[in-house]
């Protein structure tokens, strides 16, 4: 990894750092989640950055891969587990992190757990250290304080323009590997007083390219272009794209896509017993021996 590429890492991470506290103090009952994610980011392009993927509001027993669609009227609930995640990129280097906020005192400890997972795991991150021991860290961390970690949700090598490289971090004692020289990675422990699994729920709002698929509707076509213009395979929303199309027409066409098999649809992950989640990230790169984080991992526990 040369220096240019540690650069637009820092640069990214410090961007969505920025975007989580802006969306992170905006999260109080009552607030409308579709606002929530345009702070999130547009804090991330005002910090000379652009989204890596939409803005993640994820409440009480849904894990992942929630945003806000074009007409949200969504609303955060009283006493909720709320995660927020966030993601910037520049030039395609990207810096990923979440953090966890409980209205409720009765789901601290479930906050507590996640966060100081991630805490511990960091001090596995070593150049040649085994991942295993790193999600080792993460599940001791977490059942110490009497809840589960997910096991089908883990963290995840990044690289340019690549949210997911097929490198798994994951949030239990399993799984191969080590970490690598010149990598990066994002550390997501997910906390769960559920079944510690997560399931797909029936919606999907965030999609990514995936080819030119079998679409033989123009405008779905053109849509597609524009998709890889803009985002190549970076996740995106509906919320991008509606401007010229309208928010019916650009779902007709999302559906299409999907359907003829050139975008990939990320489904809502709900805990498969329904439980409570609590989640806490950020991105670590390693470079010459040193491992960076380059979403401040400082400032996110202290939130």
């Amino acid at each position: 990894m040369d220096s240019y590429e540690v650069s637009c890492y820092l640069k990214a991470g410090r961007a969505a750092a920025r975007a989580l506290r802006e969306a992170y103090r905006r999260v109080h009952e009552g607030a409308p989640i579709k606002e929530i994610c345009e702070a999130a980011e547009r804090a991330v392009r005002e910090a000379g950055a652009e989204p890596a993927f939409p803005c993640n509001v994820s409440i009480n027993n849904v894990a992942a891969h929630y945003t806000a669609v074009a007409d949200d009227e969504l609303t955060i609930p009283k006493g909720a587990v709320v995660k927020v995640d966030v993601g910037a990129h520049v030039d395609g280097y990207i810096g990923d992190v979440a953090a966890t906020m409980s209205l409720s005192p009765a789901w601290d400890p479930l906050v507590k757990a996640a966060e100081e997972a991630l805490r511990r795991s960091l001090e596995y991150m070593k150049p040649g250290a085994a991942l295993s021991n790193v999600g080792w860290a993460i599940e001791a961390s977490i059942r110490s304080y009497g809840f589960k970690p997910i096991r089908n949700l883990t963290g995840h090598g990044l690289a340019r323009y690549t949210l997911h490289t097929g490198v798994m971090v994951p949030n239990v004692r399993a799984g191969e590997g080590v970490v690598e020289e010149g990598a990066a990675y994002a550390v997501e422990p997910f906390a769960t007083n559920g079944a510690g699994r997560v399931v797909d729920g029936e919606e999907a709002v965030i999609f990514s390219y995936v080819g030119a698929g079998k679409v033989r509707d123009k405008d779905a076509k053109r849509l597609l272009e524009v998709v890889w213009e803009r985002f190549k395979s970076l996740p995106f929303t509906e919320r991008w794209l509606i401007d010229g199309w309208g928010v019916r027409r650009v779902r007709e066409l999302l559906k299409l896509l999907v359907e003829g098999r050139a975008l990939h649809p990320y489904h809502v992950l709900l805990e498969g017993g329904g439980g409570m989640v609590s989640q806490f990230e950020c991105t670590v790169v390693v470079a010459e021996g040193e491992v960076v984080v380059t979403t401040p991992y400082e400032w996110v526990a202290s939130v």
